[in-house]
């Protein structure tokens, strides 16, 4: 978890890439609900953050 945190502070590309991931796999996850209006709401913005996130940490340094 230490490594995860610096490699956040430090801008390196794992870290960063894990979120986004996460990020993109939370917003699938929310539109594909039935239950909460509010989760399918905002499903289509959280799912374009991480995308566009993982463009440009992709351009990171290892």
């Amino acid at each position: 978890m230490s490594n995860f945190i610096s490699g956040l502070m430090r801008l390196r590309r794992g870290p960063w890439e894990m979120l986004a991931t996460i990020l993109i796999g939370l917003g699938v996850f929310m539109l594909m609900q039935p239950f909460v209006l509010w989760l399918y709401t905002y499903s289509f913005i959280v799912t374009l953050v991480g995308t566009v996130m993982f463009i440009i940490v992709s351009h990171f340094k290892e």
